[in-house]
């Protein structure tokens, strides 16, 4: 889920900076220090959108960093994506392997494993870069949008890359965009 939220973040300013200590420059420096990063309690960054107030600036004796930067306490607005338990999301088949789909959804990437896209068995298709049932001839390939429900969550703030959110598509009303216009078809018809 994409949220709009307050926070509050400390950020250094180098010394050839500081003559210019703006809202300008401080958004700057927390786009370059947080956007992309995962946190348990927000999500991921997204976007630093509008600085709010800037706070003293602080010396910090023995703080790792550039010699002399000074430190600003700054409160600013961030578009933030916190992926929810059972919350049903879009996104876009972004990689194919044989054991499910990674699907793009916002800044993230979750695992629709092979067990949770169908009843039917999809056999691994690595030449066509898809899965593909021999019962319906249906197939799942990159680029394809889907319509899935995550199930776990799991958030590794120090390596974000770790993080793994896992997706199903069993249910009514979830999978492949195109199958499910495909199932609605013959009821508009009726």
């Amino acid at each position: 889920m994409y949220k709009r939220v307050e926070l509050t973040d400390t950020i250094e300013v180098p010394p050839p900076l500081l003559g210019d200590v703006s809202p300008d420059l401080v958004k700057r420096l927390l786009q370059d220090k947080l956007e992309g990063r995962l946190d348990e309690d927000v999500g991921s960054v997204v976007s630093v959108i509008d600085v709010q107030d800037i706070g003293d600036g602080r010396v910090l004796p023995g703080r790792r960093g550039h010699e002399g930067s000074v430190y600003y306490e700054a409160t600013f607005d961030a578009v933030t994506f916190d992926p929810q338990m059972q919350e049903v999301v879009d996104g876009e088949v972004v990689e194919i392997v044989n054991f499910g789909a990674f699907v793009g959804i916002g800044p993230v990437d979750g695992l629709l494993h092979v067990s949770q896209i169908s009843d039917e068995y999809l056999a691994f298709d690595e030449e066509n870069q898809q899965l593909a049932s021999r019962e319906s001839n249906q197939t799942l390939g990159v680029g394809d949008a889907v319509r899935a429900r995550i199930v776990t969550k799991s958030i590794d703030e120090r390596n974000p890359r770790d993080s793994k959110i896992g997706l199903t598509a069993k249910q009514v009303g979830l999978g492949k965009h195109g199958w499910l216009r495909e199932e609605r078809a013959p009821a508009a018809g009726e």
